[in-house]
């Protein structure tokens, strides 16, 4: 019982923190550790720009702009992912703000105000930015960086790779994209939405909570996480867990969830999963259409995990075939065969085979790259389309 309450107080506690980024220090080439500072870049009501400064070290290469999901968990879900790209690259991230947070006076945030943040993002950082988007904001990225290749060309990324994400969500059905077909927009609207309380400064605004999220994911798989969690009371019980245990460490961050604006959740319901805007590239920013045939600098890059029950393999790769105006070698695709979702972007399949294509890919598509501050030689074939 001792056990059993050790492991409920401690999930508890993390669905209502907002998580550290926990990384410290990294070793750099010279082989002297170099301290990591978090630092906002711009900063905005829903979401900042922050940058890992990297304390000590020359000027990196490869600029990445790494988007994080906004679908329930913080930006730290990224947290390996940013570590593991540290050491070769100088390393951005969207870092989004919990809607619960911040003041009805700050307005609405949809999918709109989503897709110009994101263009902004990279208008600050410059066009010798390689643009990476994980999960949820992938069709949004493929929209801002249309977007800026139509109104400010100056200002486009060098490349876009698009991790499991669903910008044709209706080219391999899952579980999510099944529960997006059925249900009505009312129906959502009048059960999943809810409105912040007194406690929070975003008293009276309405939200999508994530503890809602949360449920929704851990239905999906709702065995095995039942046996994970039994198993951890055996392990507390028997005294073989650790504060930093495999189970700890996947759950701390799991587990930590945040709340999303109503406009926000219901708009990409709507208008990425039912109307399938994106897809079929009808997709419109404050009137003006955004026409994703206009990106024809940009090289993009898809991945996909072959046993990904939430954005399955098809619904990614979907994107190369909305690059009309892209030429074939600026177009590339992988599929990782045994990965999940979070495997894409975290864990050993991220680790070992996706992270280095992804890194040969921005090598091979960035301007004059100098070669010191490289841990590969630049691959000669990374515009390749792996695609089944």
């Amino acid at each position: 019982m001792a056990a059993w309450g050790e492991v409920t107080e401690r999930s508890f506690q993390r669905m209502v923190v907002k998580p550290d980024w926990g990384i410290e220090s990294i070793t750099g080439e010279d082989g002297r550790d170099h301290l990591i500072t978090v630092e906002p870049i711009v900063s905005r009501p829903f979401g900042d720009l922050i940058h890992f400064d990297v304390a000590g070290r020359d000027p990196m290469d490869r600029r990445v702009l790494l988007v994080a999901p906004m679908s329930g968990h913080y930006a730290t879900l990224l947290r390996s992912t940013v570590k593991s790209l540290l050491p070769d690259c100088d390393v951005y991230v969207t870092d989004w703000h919990n809607a619960r947070d911040i003041p009805v006076s700050e307005g609405k945030f949809d999918v709109e105000d989503y897709t110009l943040y994101l263009a902004d993002f990279m208008r600050a950082l410059g066009p010798d930015t390689h643009v990476i988007a994980v999960c949820q904001p992938a069709p949004l990225t493929l929209a801002a960086a249309a977007y800026l290749a139509e109104q400010d060309p100056d200002a486009q990324p060098r490349s876009l790779t698009l991790i499991g994400g669903p910008i044709d969500p209706e080219a391999n059905a899952t579980d999510v994209t099944d529960f997006g077909r059925r249900v009505t927009m009312g129906q959502l609207e009048e059960t999943m939405i809810q409105q912040v309380g007194f406690k929070y400064p975003g008293v009276g605004r309405k939200v999508y909570p994530g503890l809602l999220q949360l449920t929704s994911f851990m239905s999906m798989n709702a065995e095995r996480h039942a046996t994970a969690f039994s198993d951890q009371i055996g392990r507390v019980a028997r005294g073989e867990a650790s504060d930093r245990d495999p189970h700890n460490k996947f759950y701390d961050e799991y587990l930590a969830v945040m709340d999303m604006p109503a406009e926000f959740y219901l708009s990409t319901v709507k208008r990425i999963f039912k109307d399938c805007e994106i897809a079929r590239n009808d997709f419109s920013v404050e009137g003006r259409k955004i026409d994703i045939g206009k990106i024809t600098k940009i090289a993009v890059k898809t991945v996909e995990g072959g046993k990904d029950d939430i954005s399955a393999p098809g619904q990614c790769v979907a994107a190369l075939d909305l690059l009309t105006g892209l030429p074939a070698d600026k177009k590339a695709s992988y599929v990782e065969p045994n990965a999940g979702h979070y495997g894409i972007f975290a864990g050993r399949s991220w680790r070992e085979n996706i992270r280095p294509l992804v890194l040969d890919f921005i090598d091979a598509n960035s301007e004059a790259p100098a070669e010191r501050k490289r841990t590969k030689p630049r691959a000669k074939h990374a515009n390749k389309n792996a695609a089944a």
